[in-house]
């Protein structure tokens, strides 16, 4: 197995060419339009049909792993499925904001997936300009490594600290700052109108509820953003893989919200896990900053974070389960 050579800010190397980029943009671009072209007419989603869209969008990711694995070598596909897997668990705390963003703007359940749809077409875009970001950043920033450990660190912090106190069960539509500030610019309507965001009432074009809860989902995919970025690119330092494993994340959750959304309120403990998994890469960007300028200090193999991050998944999906069981009668 060939060893990944230390890239430092003058050096990132990436397996995506030129063509390679294309491919993946249109692929993704064109399941886009598809799950657009599915939701073009509101419905309620049923579980069977959820059920065979989240078996496509997971098979098709692990598909991908294994063309990675074959094509440029077992430490790279690691890197990729460790990515993938890590972004795939940030998605589903996603998953849980949205579903009380759904709840807090009493979203119609045929409009469900069309807003989730919006919201990951904003993810997507979002990610993709972090990831440029971040891929400078690494480029000319002898310190970017340190600095993305600092942020993965503050957000854990921030995620333990609102586990213990609550408030990421929490959503207050009237303090939201995109909502207010939507609501100073143009007047907003009671009722939802289909899949329309603005109508006109008495003369005067008005924002739907839609225009509400899409703006406000966006919105937090920008903070989601600055978590799932640097949490990545502490696993690989290819921004294609960086990409992909984003997309590849996003892409399912609109079928994937309604298969877990009657499990979603129980992973209780899912913030705590995630708050550990992030620390846990913050030390290992830290330590990788640290490697780099002094040889001796130790490195914590791409191996080693898989197991770590399967381990705390499994151990807070049980204690979850466990603590919102129902006592039997």
């Amino acid at each position: 197995m060939a060893e990944v050579p230390y890239l430092s800010a003058a050096a990132l190397s990436t397996v995506g060419t030129p063509t390679l980029w294309a491919t993946t943009i249109a692929g993704v671009l064109a399941l886009l339009a598809l799950d657009f072209l599915v939701t073009r007419r509101p419905h309620e989603v049923s579980l069977r049909e959820a059920l065979a869209w989240s078996a496509f969008y997971i098979a098709l990711p692990l598909a991908f792993g294994a063309w990675v694995w074959s094509r440029y070598g077992s430490e790279l596909g690691v890197q990729y499925l460790t990515g993938y897997l890590v972004e795939k668990s940030l998605s589903v705390d996603n998953l849980f904001v949205f579903m009380l963003l759904l709840a807090a703007f009493a979203v119609p359940a045929v409009l469900a997936q069309r807003v989730l749809l919006y919201g990951i077409a904003g993810a997507l875009v979002l990610r993709a300009v972090f990831i440029a970001v971040g891929a400078a950043a690494l480029q000319t920033l002898d310190f970017a490594f340190l600095l993305f450990a600092v942020v993965l660190i503050a957000t854990a912090a921030k995620l333990l600290r609102d586990a213990l106190s609550g408030h990421e069960q929490e959503v207050d539509v009237n303090t939201m700052r995109s909502v207010r500030l939507l609501r100073r610019v143009m007047p907003v309507v009671d009722e939802y109108h289909g899949t329309r965001m603005t109508i006109r009432e008495q003369g005067r074009r008005a924002l739907t509820p839609l225009a509400l809860v899409v703006v406000a989902v966006l919105a937090t995919d920008v903070i989601f953003a600055v978590d799932s970025v640097p949490a990545v690119y502490g696993i690989t330092e290819d921004p294609y893989l960086v990409f992909a494993t984003n997309a590849f994340a996003l892409l399912g959750l609109r079928a994937l919200y309604f298969v877990l959304h009657a499990a979603l309120s129980r992973l209780v403990h899912l913030s705590y896990g995630l708050a550990v998994i992030l620390a846990f890469i913050g030390v290992k960007l830290g330590l990788h900053w640290a490697h780099g300028s002094w040889p001796g200090v130790p490195q914590i193999p791409t191996l080693a974070s898989l197991g770590v991050i399967i381990g705390v998944l499994a151990v807070v999906t049980l204690t979850s389960l466990r603590a919102t069981r129902q006592p039997e009668a």
